[in-house]
């Protein structure tokens, strides 16, 4: 049997464990929804002064002082459209500027109780609705613009991924199905929809997955034995610690849940720009032996990991940096910081992932070598690409 045909043959039994997985994992009764209220559009009118907008109002609430500031508010949404309101500004250090014309969001804390309208709504958030359509509708045709037909299939993968993640994953993690197992599955169903829709059905692409599914694979076990090492519970996070209260997730896998998913985003970019170079270098050498190959673009590989290790890194800090201007105004030690927890599971998240992604190198670019390095191979390129 050709490499090719193994490559084929395990990427097989990997789909049949995928799908059986998904069938054994996916969730079939939702936990019942927390309800928080409902929140309703609406849009600031004016803006007055506390005193003459809510005379006998609660100072201790609203504040005091010529400064107070209540938001006359329009209801856009609910059993209330159309009603006026008039409501407590945000106040304190932070705390946004409202202006008359802002589209805000309101918390209807008490919809359908018999009190004042005022009481029963609360300033919560602003609508982001439309800059955040216009960036993604800019995104969009950047990446057609550049890619063209392979940028339109990109941004299906990426719409199948995220429709994996809001079908499969969280609703599975939120009815108590294992984390790491709905991790693994999960992010092996996002690598077999995407990849094939991005780059297409050829042998790169087949490489490509295969790598990125052993390298994610390798990434689950490194980090489920580091985070028991390292001793990390997984409440860190707030995020986490109030799942825990409402809905028992189990804190460490939601952790790995998260650090397994992360990585897969990595692991994909490495392993199809091994197994491409690879190709071109097979196509453009036709008759070089494979080690020259496959150290050409090893070479390759080492240069993407060390750009890649500092791009995690400043990644992770850029998410951490008022966590950190904290622990400096605190006078923390370097030391005391690194080992918290809250900073310890980013740093394994992490070394995990660039060890993940170290391993995704070799591993793709061997297999990209075995199969793709052949006569057969370099001689249908042409057609392979088009």
């Amino acid at each position: 049997m050709t490499a090719q045909r193994w490559v084929y043959a395990a990427l097989a039994a990997a789909l049949l464990a995928t799908v059986a997985g998904l069938a054994l994992l996916w969730p079939r009764d939702l936990p019942t929804r927390v309800d928080e209220g409902s929140r309703v559009p609406a849009t600031v009118i004016d803006l007055v002064p506390c005193d003459v907008a809510l005379p006998g109002a609660d100072e201790g609430t609203l504040g005091s002082g010529p400064e107070c500031r209540a938001a006359v508010v329009r209801v856009d949404g609910g059993v209330d459209t159309g009603v006026e309101v008039v409501l407590p500004a945000p106040a304190g250090a932070g705390a946004p500027t409202l202006q008359a014309g802002d589209r805000i969001v309101l918390l209807a804390t008490l919809a359908g109780a018999d009190r004042p309208a005022t009481e029963r709504y609360a300033v919560v958030d602003f609508q982001r609705q439309l800059p955040l359509t216009a960036l993604a509708a800019t995104f969009a045709v950047a990446v057609v613009a550049l890619a063209g037909w392979r940028g339109v299939r990109a941004l299906v993968g990426l719409a199948a991924s995220l429709g994996v993640l809001l079908v499969f994953v969280v609703p599975a993690l939120l009815v108590g199905q294992d984390p790491l197992a709905v991790a693994v599955v999960g992010a092996a169903a996002i690598a077999f929809l995407t990849l094939p829709l991005t780059h297409g059905l050829t042998p790169v692409t087949s490489v490509a997955l295969l790598g990125s599914l052993v390298a994610l694979a390798l990434t689950a076990v490194l980090g489920a034995a580091v985070t028991a090492a390292t001793r990390l519970t997984g409440l860190a996070n707030e995020s986490a610690a109030l799942l825990v209260g409402l809905n028992e997730v189990e804190p460490r896998g939601l952790l790995l849940a998260g650090l397994v998913i992360g990585a897969l985003g990595v692991l994909d970019d490495v392993t199809v720009t091994q197994a491409a170079t690879v190709r071109e270098l097979a196509s453009a050498l036709p008759d070089a032996p494979r080690r020259t190959v496959f150290g050409s673009a090893m070479t390759v590989g080492r240069d993407h990991v060390a750009a890649t290790v500092n791009t995690l890194a400043l990644a992770y800090a850029g998410a951490a940096l008022p966590l950190l201007l904290l622990f400096v105004l605190a006078g923390t030690g370097f030391g005391s910081v690194v080992t918290g927890e809250l900073v310890a599971t980013e740093v394994v998240r992490a070394l995990v992932g660039g060890l993940g992604i170290v391993a995704a190198v070799p591993l793709t670019t061997g297999l990209a070598v075995a199969v793709l390095s052949t006569p057969a191979t370099a001689e249908g390129h042409g057609a392979m690409v088009r």
